[in-house]
């Protein structure tokens, strides 16, 4: 994760730095209702202001080396009209780090192996051109996305954790975009992304 969390609340009371335990205590029971097994890396910037500079670049950089994922996933940075500032910079933080952990001289300092991940899936994307099959865990989607509990009202339109119907409607949209999406590639639920090879 790239960012601490600490402006996302749209309550001006609260206590940012409880947001941000907050935060990161729902982005593990996100992780594990994914099937992950190890712990989350934070990196720490501040909610908002996430910068697309050499330093952040550097941090991405080194967690690829460090964990050396087949796949890379991120947002799509050239998204037109994407209104999130960090999820646009994260777009570009991913895929700037993927050029600079393949190649040997950018931060040779870290002392890790140079590596070379197999595809970069961007999602969000404008335009989709992949679909990856995800029959059978489109509850766990939404299990790990309402994980988020903070994030109810702000993200997901839900006014409170008790608010039945509006769950109820926020699972509906997940579960027919994740069944359109598999549909234009003939499995009964999908993830949509824009695939790039040859890294």
């Amino acid at each position: 994760m790239c960012t601490d969390g600490s402006k996302g609340s749209w309550d001006p009371n609260a206590d940012l730095d409880t947001l941000v335990t907050v935060r990161q205590d729902e982005q593990r029971a996100a992780s594990r209702a994914l099937g992950g097994q190890g712990d989350v890396t934070f990196l720490g910037w501040p909610d908002g202001e996430l910068d697309t500079g050499l330093r952040q670049r550097r941090q991405v950089a080194y967690w690829i080396r460090k964990v050396r994922p087949d796949v890379v996933l991120g947002h799509d940075p050239w998204r037109r009209y994407r209104l999130h500032p960090d999820h646009r910079s994260a777009g570009f933080l991913v895929t700037d780090g993927v050029v600079a952990a393949r190649d040997p001289h950018f931060f040779p300092d870290q002392e890790l192996t140079p590596h070379r991940p197999g595809a970069l899936l961007l999602f969000e994307a404008e335009e989709l051109d992949h679909v990856e099959d995800v029959t059978g865990f489109a509850e766990t989607k939404v299990t790990a996305l309402l994980a988020h509990r903070s994030q109810l009202r702000s993200t997901m339109n839900i006014p409170d954790p008790g608010a039945e119907r509006e769950i109820n409607r926020f699972r509906s949209r997940i579960l027919e975009e994740l069944a359109d999406h598999g549909g234009r590639a003939g499995f009964a639920a999908g993830e949509g992304f824009k695939l790039l090879t040859d890294l």
